[in-house]
């Protein structure tokens, strides 16, 4: 088997698979390495599965609904094992595609763990294989270091191939992760606590985002422990305890979301001077290249914008800079995120916040029912939020909780990408009924926010 290669990229993840095919699209003759599967975290343990179990979740509420819209539904139930064995067949069937799209491209594929033996070699197996560049793009893990007993716990990676449903669930931190399996599993009909060290869960989002999601988290009969301070974690089969300084809690399992540490070890990068962070990170320049010329870094493992989009854009623009003399760079202050709550929230740009310590804002607002639970009786609400430069009119941020709120930040991150301002938002014609209409419809600011010292 060939053995030289312009471009060995380690890693089969989003990024890495992106990065491979637009360099072979380039004329580079390119290799890729993943111990694994092909697909890496967000197709084989991360977005796609969760998002599935997550439509599998909502089908309680549409079931709930259902009576006040004139359906009779009776002896609904769900069964894990079968979401299950039909989540893992979607899954091969993925990651296949991976593997088709690759040999298309002409990427060579090789399985196995990847040694970076100089910054022109990689082993893999028994074979050395010759770079003219090297790519990382190894992603991250579930860190388990937090507390003591924390390895026990189930990961992101457990839950998703979990075939019995358990009864009482623990989650230990409110982040992506956490957040997003505490609504997921409460939807499924498991009794879920939340337990985070902070008064409000999602550190780093704005804050009306944040105290109105514990709203709805609340309302889905998600036990809240905020400002917990656990000490340990006791997990077997069947049983799980937290333990704080006042308090021994009983579950059935556990589930440790306290954060994802990227996969920088056990290739040799330290014996070649790659500089990494405290946290593991590879630290890399606006290019993605390391500090150890002819090596680049990209996605998680750089911990930079942990999205998968945010990969892609990274290993795409590495190629085209290589091997088509561009100069691009990825602008991550502009990457719009979603987060797969109950309801789902959407957020760009700055926070209020961050806003507020660069210059005079005005903030617009809209809080209400949205019609299809309200019509139901239920007292669920929809939020929405533009903050707003004084001085330009330009848009600063655009904050969402609500249905389809992922849908509608993807759309409206094309206005924000190209410099929209609330001029631009109010000469829009609205599309009635609809939720996003209300984005259009805010006149007056509900205040003016002055620059913070």
């Amino acid at each position: 088997m060939q053995d030289k290669f312009d471009l060995v990229v380690i890693g089969g993840g989003s990024g890495g698979v992106a990065a491979a095919r637009r360099a072979a699209a380039h004329g580079a003759s390119v290799a890729l390495i993943e111990r694994d599967r092909l697909g890496g975290t967000c197709v084989i343990r991360g977005c796609v599965p969760k998002k599935l179990m997550m439509y599998a979740s909502r089908f309680r509420s549409e079931l709930r609904d259902a009576p006040a819209y004139g359906w009779t539904i009776t002896d609904a139930s769900f069964d894990l094992a079968v979401w299950q064995d039909h989540k893992t067949a979607e899954i091969d069937r993925l990651e296949q595609i991976y593997h088709d799209m690759l040999v298309a491209a002409k990427v060579t594929v090789f399985a196995g763990q990847a040694t970076v033996v100089s910054p022109s070699s990689v082993q893999v197996g028994e074979q050395l294989l010759q770079a003219g560049t090297i790519l990382l793009a190894t992603g991250g893990r579930p860190s388990n270091d937090a507390l003591p007993g924390l390895e026990q716990a189930m990961t992101s990676d457990d839950i998703l191939n979990l075939r019995v449903l358990p009864k009482r669930l623990a989650v230990l931190g409110a982040g992506y992760i956490g957040l997003e399996f505490a609504s997921i599993m409460a939807g499924l009909g498991s009794q879920v606590s939340l337990f985070f060290r902070d008064e409000l869960p999602m550190r780093g989002f704005d804050r009306s985002l944040r105290e109105r999601l514990k709203i709805n988290l609340k309302l889905q009969g998600i036990h809240m422990e905020s400002g917990s301070r656990i000490t340990r974690v006791e997990a077997g089969p069947g049983f799980a305890r937290i333990v704080t300084a006042q308090h021994t809690h009983e579950f059935d399992a556990v589930l440790n979301a306290s954060g994802r540490t990227p996969n920088s070890g056990g290739m040799g990068l330290e014996a070649l001077g790659v500089s990494v962070q405290e946290n593991g990170a590879v630290i890399v320049d606006p290019f993605s290249a390391t500090t150890v010329k002819g090596i680049y870094a990209i996605g998680d493992l750089t911990s930079r914008k942990n999205l998968t989009p945010v990969a892609i854009a990274e290993g795409r623009a590495f190629a085209n800079n290589l091997y088509k003399g561009m100069q691009r760079t990825v602008d991550h202050a502009s990457a719009a995120t979603a987060m797969f709550t109950n309801p789902p929230l959407g957020t760009i740009g700055l926070t209020e916040e961050e806003a507020a310590r660069r210059g005079r804002l005005r903030v617009y607002e809209a809080d209400f029912r949205p019609m299809k639970t309200a019509f139901a009786g239920l007292s669920n609400r929809s939020y929405m939020k533009l903050v707003v430069w004084d001085d330009s009119d330009k848009i600063a941020g655009i904050h969402m909780l609500g249905e389809d709120a992922a849908e509608i930040i993807q759309s409206l991150a094309v206005a924000f990408t190209m410099g929209a301002t609330k001029a631009d938002f109010d000469r829009t014609m609205a599309v009635h009924p609809t939720a996003a209409e209300e984005l259009m419809l805010m006149r007056e600011p509900s205040r003016i926010v002055e620059q913070q010292a």
